[in-house]
């Protein structure tokens, strides 16, 4: 049941690659069409929600990324609470060797990014920008190679992917946090206080979790921590437990946003936040810190960190090669880690605010991952069929 779960997991995000690369692909040909102006503005568009003496105001851009983007990252906290608790995370054995890989390809990209940037305190902001890796594009490159790439390699990519996003999450919870308001995390600690509660007391009703949680998130968001935070803390709550006729609220919930997240949030955000004028990719942007710190550290800062951790893990016997795997199918993986997209995407959007910023940031997202596709593609493609 794990291993046919994990495959239906695999096939979901890999056709959310494929939607995530025609959504960026239409937003930067709009971007530079008649149509741009149209484009931004309706990004720009301001949006109310009021409730009383409670008003949440927003471009409809935030709306997006705020809003829409939590319920992702729900998605994304019920994925490693069932990792960790019963799949590929679940047992040492298994976890050691993404874990390292996964902390190289964090540390890696951050450390060139610093490189780069280092004497800019400003530009600083960006430095976790390379860090992420997108877990659906990087699996849609997978499937185009079909059986040239083994299965375990798919999973140790799957598990190494999850636990950067729990990176990414903690980053962005340490890191872009604005003033806060002690109020709003009073309230904040409640709901969670609340959804623990709910928890222990073996509650298995999804809608009452994501009531709480919709509860979270607008205190979260009004807080001064990210909002989309909340979609994690509330997937942690929602048990993974299964009842007499195999039923799960937390698998339930996985399957029912699966598709929603897939086939409408991810492409969404990316045609949202894709879109940059190829007008400004002239020598000046193409050669900016900014540009260059993410995409060297998403191309050779991810690569690098990902194959000295796995070098370190086999020299010292701690954990053992993929299955069928040999070295050069490894480095091909390690090379699609650099494919960082919608989360680093993400984190660009809280790390900068100015919108000529934002456009180098794209510019070097988009250069570093595409880079990252095309060459760890090749490499896996004339890596051979996996040994036995």
């Amino acid at each position: 049941m794990l291993i046919s779960a994990l495959d239906d997991f695999m096939k979901k995000e890999s056709a959310a690659g494929a939607l995530l690369v025609m959504a960026a692909a239409l937003a930067i040909a709009v971007a530079n069409s008649p149509m741009a102006d149209l484009y931004t503005g309706l990004l720009g568009l301001p949006i109310s929600v009021t409730v009383g003496d409670l008003a949440i105001n927003k471009p409809m851009v935030l709306w997006i990324n705020d809003g829409l983007m939590a319920w992702f990252f729900l998605l994304i906290g019920l994925e490693i609470k069932r990792e960790v608790i019963e799949g590929e995370l679940s047992t040492r054995q298994k976890a050691t060797l993404p874990i390292a890989a996964a902390l190289g390809g964090m540390i890696g990209p951050a450390l060139i990014y610093i490189g780069v940037n280092g004497d800019d305190a400003a530009t600083m902001r960006g430095w976790a920008i390379p860090t992420a890796t997108d877990i659906a594009f990087a699996l849609g490159v997978i499937a185009l190679l079909g059986k040239r790439v083994p299965a375990s390699l798919k999973v140790f990519l799957t598990a190494l992917a999850i636990i950067d996003d729990l990176g990414a999450i903690i980053i962005i919870a340490i890191f872009y946090t604005a003033d806060l308001s002690g109020v709003a995390l009073a309230v904040a600690a409640f709901a969670i206080a609340i959804l623990v509660a709910l928890n222990r007391f073996g509650v298995r009703r999804t809608d009452i979790y994501i009531g709480i949680g919709i509860i979270l998130w607008v205190a979260v968001l009004k807080s001064g921590v990210h909002a989309t935070l909340a979609g994690v803390v509330t997937a942690f709550a929602i048990p993974l437990a299964r009842d007499a006729t195999r039923f799960s609220p937390l698998e339930h919930m996985e399957h029912k946003l699966h598709g929603w997240v897939t086939y409408f949030i991810l492409p969404l955000f990316a045609f949202a936040n894709a879109g940059v004028s190829l007008g400004a990719a002239n020598m000046t942007a193409l050669t900016s810190p900014i540009t260059q710190g993410i995409g060297l550290g998403l191309f050779v800062g991810k690569q690098i960190g990902v194959m000295a951790a796995v070098g370190l893990c086999l020299m010292l016997g701690i954990a053992q090669r993929p299955t069928g795997a040999n070295l050069l199918q490894i480095y091909g993986v390690a090379i699609l880690t650099g494919i960082g997209f919608t989360m680093s995407l993400f984190i660009g959007d809280l790390a900068f605010t100015d919108t000529a910023l934002i456009t180098l940031v794209k510019l070097g997202v988009l250069s570093g991952s595409l880079a990252s596709a095309a060459v760890g593609y090749l490499i896996l493609h004339y890596a051979g069929r996996p040994s036995t």
